[in-house]
């Protein structure tokens, strides 16, 4: 139909998940939302590696978590020579009960074969934070919607949490694109300018391409 958008929507679920804010060295301080580098590097490992990924893969995204808390994690830290020091405890914040969804607009029968089948086993965050995953295909109409728990483009809200988070990193680690977005764990942000909207007027607002090919 005029005004509608084929689209895949992706339910990705995990009991406990941590996603450090690289912001700050020496020390562990989480950020409340996973940032898009982190969702793209997911899709990457359902596909294979980045090298089987278009440059041009967009996405948008919605997360909402059931509570937080703080633990004990050890940390191995290295010291200025490379050797490895004594390890140590630090706290470490996660996030509980878990949704993360996760809207692709281009070649969605790919990628629901990527995702029935990943080539490597699906992390949101730590590599021991296994996610499970659910796909359904809709269809998204055009127009604005309820921003809610979506993360957005910084340019499309003025509602939440402002946050600078990195949208795509080198393969050689070195260079890092960051990009400033909007996320209202409340879920009460209002309407905003977006191109699509799901069937619950949920703003679908497609975030910058997180390739690592864009990181500069």
């Amino acid at each position: 139909m005029p005004g509608e958008l084929r689209a895949l929507e992706v339910t990705v679920t995990a009991p406990v998940v941590s996603f450090r804010n690289p912001l700050y060295a020496g020390v562990q301080v989480g950020l409340p939302c996973p940032p898009p580098a982190t969702v793209g590097g997911m899709l990457a490992a359902a596909a294979g590696g980045w090298h089987r990924v278009d440059p041009g893969l967009r996405f948008a995204m919605a997360f909402r978590c059931g509570g937080s808390g703080e633990d004990l994690e050890t940390y191995h830290p290295l010291e200025a020579t490379g050797r490895k020091a004594d390890p140590t405890p630090r706290l470490r914040a996660f996030l509980a009960d878990v949704t993360l969804t996760v809207w692709l607009v281009d070649d969605i029968d790919g990628w629901w074969n990527r995702l029935r089948r990943p080539v490597w086993p699906l992390r949101l965050g730590r590599s021991q934070d296994l996610v499970g995953v659910q796909l359904r295909q809709v269809a998204l109409r055009a127009g604005g919607g309820r921003q809610g728990t979506a993360v957005v483009p910084g340019s499309q809200s003025a509602q939440g949490l402002r946050l600078r988070l990195p949208t795509a990193v080198s393969l050689d680690r070195a260079r890092t694109r960051w990009d400033e977005y909007r996320y209202d764990a409340s879920s009460r942000a209002g309407t905003i300018t977006s191109e699509w909207i799901d069937e619950h007027d949920q703003a679908v607002a497609l975030l910058p391409a997180p390739h690592p090919s864009t990181a500069g």
